[in-house]
């Protein structure tokens, strides 16, 4: 009986999570405006602008995630590498370059009416910044709703790493060349924030959760660790992201309240941009006969944005009170409700694709 009173409970979270998403949201700019000394006072523990709060939120969705890797694992993803190989491509070749055809289109065509030159520019920066940092941390969650293999995930996770230290500079370079803001291509990207996020969101979850694994794998066994360890934080993840959502958009709050007719314009080709990619790359997935496990974050790595990084390279190079710092938030703001979108797309289309693990 137990279980059965459970079980709506637990149906009912999860079909209303958009609108769980939302309230947060909501709650977390209260507190900014509202309450301002508690954002002022989380702001002190910041390291290459990095927030150590939501670092350590952003650990308690992703470790669940880590607990399923199992490196031994690791070694098959050399059979399926086309995997990679989609992620390289959409995330690298297609999305900065589609990111800035679209965001063009819109700030300098459809609302040309609406949002001056100069400030066009701005956004348009702004969004080139955004869309040239693909996603290091949020995958993870994703991957996890869309039940994706966990361990193939890491390493699209750190390959895509590896290229963003090598790519992410000149690609950024190249396209804010073309908006107008600059007029030299000088690109200073802060090392110390991409390095410590890579750090902080990939490698200490995942040596936690190798670490848990492995220890409680030769004390208690197999079965101990899959039927009774791992259940514990069934809802974990989905927590962690809704209490990351209340403070990312209290550090925000002041900037929300202050442009929300700008906001709605720049979240308009975000919202486009980040479902394209989706479909550019989930489509590949499809056509080329990966599984879904693979194939939903795929999609998911390209769609979404590593936007620790991007916010910290606006507020470097233009400051914080910018446009194109502004853009780079908006980025924030539409995210998450899109991506759980995206996520229902992938898990409600998962007949599209072999269900065979790697």
């Amino acid at each position: 009986m137990k279980r059965m009173n459970q079980k709506p409970i637990i149906n009912t979270f999860e079909k209303y999570l958009t609108v769980w998403v939302l309230l947060c949201m909501a709650v977390g700019v209260m507190i900014g405006h509202y309450f301002a000394i508690i954002p002022q006072f989380l702001e002190r523990f910041t390291v290459a602008e990095i927030s150590i709060p939501i670092a350590i939120l952003i650990w308690l969705m992703i470790y669940p995630m880590m607990l399923k890797v199992d490196f031994t694992s690791l070694k098959n993803v050399r059979k399926e590498p086309k995997g990679l190989y989609v992620t390289w491509v959409v995330n690298w070749f297609i999305k900065p370059f589609t990111m800035f055809l679209i965001a063009s289109l819109f700030f300098f065509v459809i609302f040309n009416a609406f949002i001056e030159d100069d400030l066009a520019r701005q956004y348009l920066a702004g969004a080139v910044i955004l869309g040239a940092a693909p996603c290091t941390a949020m995958v993870f969650v994703w991957s996890h709703l869309t039940k994706g293999d966990p361990a193939y995930t890491v390493v699209q996770v750190a390959t895509n790493n590896v290229i963003l230290l090598l790519l992410f500079t000149p690609i950024v370079a190249l396209l804010i060349q073309f908006t107008g803001v600059l007029e030299t291509v000088g690109i200073a990207l802060p090392w110390d924030t991409l390095l410590l996020s890579v750090v902080l969101f990939v490698v200490i979850p995942l040596s936690a959760g190798i670490m848990t694994r492995t220890h409680l794998m030769r004390q208690k066994g197999e079965a101990y660790f899959n039927k009774t360890f791992l259940p514990k934080f069934k809802h974990v993840t989905v927590v962690g992201l809704l209490l990351t959502l209340v403070l990312i958009f209290m550090f925000q709050a002041e900037v929300i309240i202050a442009n929300p007719g700008h906001i709605v314009l720049i979240g308009i080709p975000l919202i486009i941009q980040t479902i394209v990619i989706f479909f550019v790359a989930y489509f590949i997935a499809k056509k080329i006969r990966l599984s879904h496990e693979i194939a939903a974050p795929a999609g998911m790595i390209g769609a979404s944005n590593f936007f620790e990084l991007a916010v910290a390279v606006a507020i470097a190079l233009f400051g914080a009170a910018s446009p194109v710092a502004l853009a780079t938030t908006v980025g924030i703001i539409v995210e998450v409700p899109v991506m759980l979108l995206l996520v229902s797309i992938a898990n409600r289309t998962r007949h599209w694709f072999s269900s065979s693990p790697v």
